[in-house]
């Protein structure tokens, strides 16, 4: 677990309306964050689609979608391996 200390500058109105929310709770804030984080992610992977599409890609079979998953699971074990060695 990471401790941060964060200064928020916020207009006076919105500040009591977020305390008044519980949003300003270190479990509320973190809650935001991952919101937030899962939303970039969202639009990332969607921006990243858009731009497959657009160069003429095409959707891969579920086969292949199962071969490529379990290439990165096999690549991510033997990462983990070669770290704790």
């Amino acid at each position: 677990m990471t401790t941060l200390e964060v200064r928020l500058d916020l207009p006076d109105r919105l500040a009591l309306e977020a305390k008044a929310a519980g949003l300003l709770t270190p479990k509320a804030l973190a809650r935001l964050l991952k919101d937030a984080i899962r939303r970039r992610a969202a639009h990332a992977l969607l921006a990243g689609a858009a731009l497959a599409t657009a160069a003429g890609s095409r959707p891969l079979a579920i086969r292949e979608i199962q071969a490529e998953v379990a290439a990165v699971r096999r690549a991510r074990r033997g990462a983990g391996a070669r770290k704790s060695a």
